[in-house]
């Protein structure tokens, strides 16, 4: 029974885990957005949703704390300059798991994991205003409709008549 056993083990020993984690985490924050397993995905926002939570106050002491975990200082860099600011005003949730399918070699479920703030097809600039939209069949406004007369009008082609030729047509007879 696993009572009270709350961290995935991935099949991996203890330092074999860690530093998997530690890389995982580290390219998430260089690229904003990897591929891998579903459970390695589960277990990476476990392990670095506290660690972005602890880069939003830019402190000595807590930049001690994530380098301790990630051991890259570009990484930590890039987490207390860049990405913290994004997400200064989100109280948490700060990745997205998107499950791409089943992996072709050993069917393995995979999955996208990206950071919620640098998505820009699912959050342009900010947020989507709402496009407020009647049922009614009732006028246009003046711009609209005459964009709609212009692209309803038939385009009317004056023919030219073509000159006669001088001669007129013989047929050869044989």
């Amino acid at each position: 029974m696993r009572h009270g056993k709350k961290i995935n083990h991935l099949s991996r020993k203890t330092a074999h885990r860690k530093a998997m984690l530690a890389n995982m985490a580290c390219s998430l924050i260089e690229h904003k957005r990897i591929n891998t397993t579903v459970a390695k995905a589960k277990a990476l926002r476990q392990y670095i949703e506290p660690l972005i939570t602890k880069s939003k106050e830019d402190t000595t002491h807590n930049r001690r704390i994530v380098f301790s975990n990630l051991k890259d200082k570009y990484a930590v860099a890039e987490l207390f300059r860049d990405i913290s600011v994004k997400v200064a005003d989100r109280p948490g949730g700060y990745l997205r798991i998107i499950k791409l399918g089943n992996r072709q070699g050993d069917n393995a479920d995979m999955a996208m994991v990206e950071l919620v703030d640098y998505n820009e097809i699912y959050n342009p600039k900010g947020k989507k205003e709402k496009k407020s939209t009647r049922r009614r069949g009732g006028k246009k406004s003046t711009a609209e409709a005459v964009e709609a007369k212009v692209e309803e009008a038939p385009k009317k082609v004056e023919k030219t008549e073509e000159p006669k030729s001088e001669k007129p047509d013989t047929k050869d007879e044989a």
